[in-house]
């Protein structure tokens, strides 16, 4: 459709790939709403898609609704807690247990400007979940990544990890804390996770064999990510003309996942499908790898 000059600029760039999937597995995090389910639906159009989902009947909803839209049956759903480190070693388990392959990992899922609360294991929850719960997972299905590469990890981030300081002296927000800082500071751990992760992986494959991470900001985009803020929400439905739909604001995300000129680009940030400017946090080499190490120690993991 032909949009207002005003909305065209607001809707921002459009993923034109064609790019095909078949014989390919994707992994989506929270896709049962917003962005999630619009890159979903979109990529459901190309091949196999698995929603990991906390709410296992919403994302039933969402599943069924793109199986019908798509004619595709292989959009499948399964359970995934992300503030939770024993459900994402069960999905990572059953998922390793069914599938054999996995050629692009979305996470996705994240909350926004929560009261201070926990996750099961203790960690402040948008440390835990928008970053943790996605490290953890990543980690637990690298192996399987990369049997299937090219292979694509795509972290969806924000704008709002200009905002962000890794505060290392008070991670989990115990001695002070705002709900607004600490949603930037969990989208810039998103950014120097991905940069260090591409560090990490760069050198470790044939030069013919592609394995890419990248980040993005989706833009603002009307969404239940604000459902946690009346102020933010009453905002939201105020100026919703100036924000981007979730197709819209889905865009980078299938971007990052499928175009064919991202194939040998990592540890970048795209906004409106190309590249987006860093704050100078967010390329801190030396941050990125004590947030690794201190990552894994909180985690009990070991990743060399």
């Amino acid at each position: 459709p032909v949009l207002p000059s005003r909305r065209r600029y607001v809707a921002g760039g459009r993923c034109q790939s064609a790019a095909r999937l078949e014989g390919k597995v994707v992994i989506i995090t929270g896709a049962n709403t917003g962005i999630g389910k619009e890159t979903a639906r979109d990529l459901a159009q190309r091949g196999k898609v698995i929603i990991a989902c906390r709410d296992i009947a919403k994302a039933e909803a969402a599943a069924s609704e793109i199986r019908a839209e798509t004619g595709n049956q292989q959009v499948i759903v399964k359970k995934l807690d992300l503030a939770d480190t024993k459900s994402i070693r069960e999905f990572a388990e059953n998922f390793l247990a069914e599938e054999k392959k996995l050629h692009v990992l979305i996470n996705n899922a994240g909350v926004m400007l929560c009261p201070y609360s926990k996750t099961a294991d203790g960690f402040e929850m948008h440390l835990g979940v928008n970053h943790l719960g996605h490290f953890l997972l990543t980690f637990l299905l690298l192996e399987c990544l990369k049997q299937s590469a090219p292979a694509r990890i795509v972290n969806v981030s924000s704008l709002a990890h200009h905002g962000g300081r890794i505060r290392f002296h008070d991670l989990q927000g115990e001695k002070s804390y705002n709900r607004g800082l600490a949603y930037c500071h969990s989208k810039l751990a998103n950014v120097l996770f991905t940069r260090e992760l591409a560090r990490r992986l760069q050198g470790k494959f044939p030069r013919q064999v592609e394995f890419t991470a990248n980040a993005l900001h989706p833009g603002s985009v009307s969404s239940e990510l604000v459902r946690h803020s009346f102020v933010m929400s009453w905002l939201w439905k105020i100026f919703s003309f100036f924000l981007k739909t979730p197709c819209e604001g889905a865009q980078t995300s299938i971007y990052c996942a499928v175009a064919e000129e991202l194939e040998s680009v990592t540890g970048q940030y795209f906004s409106d499908c190309q590249p987006a400017y860093v704050s100078p946090r967010g390329r801190d080499d030396e941050t990125a790898k004590k947030l690794w190490s201190v990552s894994c120690e909180l985690l009990g993991i070991q990743w060399d």
